[in-house]
């Protein structure tokens, strides 16, 4: 008869085992909240994201303080402009009496110990749809102007510190952009306010619904020249390395499920936190596949949370935040 000194289910053979064994765990803190909102007084679903509103501001402060309240610690503001107010400079994204720096401070007398993070990007301000500033070269062909984009890039950051953000998150992915954002931040007393860098945003085809949320597709080109290739792996390094060099605080990968290995490759080359994005068509996919019956919600999703912990993120933005607190909290 054979003898097994080692059996590895011993380890699995209750709950009460197998909770206190467990590598892996999820809870509150470890998640932001992304939320979308407008200058519209009516909240509007989202079509493209089913359970996601496009928020009023007044329903964006009760949202941001319901998910405080489950012990999420950070919601993430994403803006749909006017479309009156968007040109090729993007100059709306620096304006004090915008709708960003207004729903910041708004937020932050609600909600003081709420973290408010800002994204600074110029594509939903951009008329061209850009993260960038849009030129054509000689030749015709679209270029997105680097140095000339970082410049109005800390105008915003600094715009949003000035209402009152704990974090700037850069998702344009210009170059050096990092280091002239701290520095503008610095110069102007803010060295309090932390940046986020979106370090390997990848020119993902998961992104559209996000897109269609907030009307910022690019209306001509793609962003392949700045976002960064779903072939490579090695290049997240070389971001890695540069954003913590140029006084990034967190660093992250997105987005999250594809790119487990690249949070793992981030992980191993730093010591800063890492922050992993799982984003609106990775949300879609699981949404659509719990409706229409083929997977279980609760299990598919926290399962897919479970994967971007293990594979080394200690942060994790998600829609599902929310709903997920709501589950841990019912166990």
């Amino acid at each position: 008869m054979l003898c097994l000194m080692n059996r590895p289910r011993r380890n699995r053979r209750t709950p009460a085992i197998r909770s206190m064994v467990r590598e892996t765990t999820l809870g509150p803190a470890d998640f932001i909240l992304p939320l979308f909102f407008h200058e519209d007084a009516e909240d509007t679903p989202i079509a493209s994201m089913p359970g996601v509103t496009r928020w009023s501001l007044e329903s964006l402060v009760r949202e941001a303080g319901e998910a405080h309240a489950l012990g999420i610690p950070a919601v993430v503001l994403f803006p749909k402009i006017e479309e009156s107010l968007k040109n090729s400079l993007a100059d709306e994204s620096f304006n004090d009496d915008g709708l960003v720096p207004r729903a910041v401070r708004t937020l932050k007398a609600a909600h003081p110990t709420l973290c408010v993070i800002t994204d600074v990007a110029l594509d939903p301000y951009n008329s061209d749809g850009h993260d960038g500033i849009v030129e054509r070269n000689s030749s015709g062909e679209l270029e997105i102007l680097n140095d000339e984009t970082v410049a109005i890039l800390c105008q915003q950051a600094l715009s949003h510190a000035r209402a009152g953000a704990d974090v700037v998150s850069p998702s344009d992915m210009m170059d050096g952009r990092v280091a002239a954002i701290r520095e503008a931040l610095d110069d102007e007393d803010f060295t309090h306010v932390s940046i986020l860098s979106y370090t390997a945003k990848y020119a993902s085809a998961l992104y559209g619904p996000f897109r269609g949320a907030l009307d910022s597709a690019p209306k001509d080109g793609d962003k392949k020249t700045y976002q960064m290739d779903p072939a490579n792996s090695r290049e997240a390094i070389r971001e890695a390395m540069l954003d913590e060099a140029e006084s990034a605080d967190i660093l992250m990968v997105k987005p999250a499920g594809m790119y487990l290995d690249i949070i793992t490759k981030v992980r191993d080359t730093t010591t800063l936190p890492i922050a992993a994005y799982q984003v609106s068509g990775e949300y879609l996919m699981l949404k659509c596949a719990a409706t229409s019956g083929w997977l279980e919600e609760r299990d598919i999703v926290l399962e897919s949370l479970i994967s971007i912990k293990r594979a080394g993120a200690d942060i994790i933005l998600t829609y599902f935040a929310k709903q997920v607190c709501e589950w841990l909290k019912a166990k």
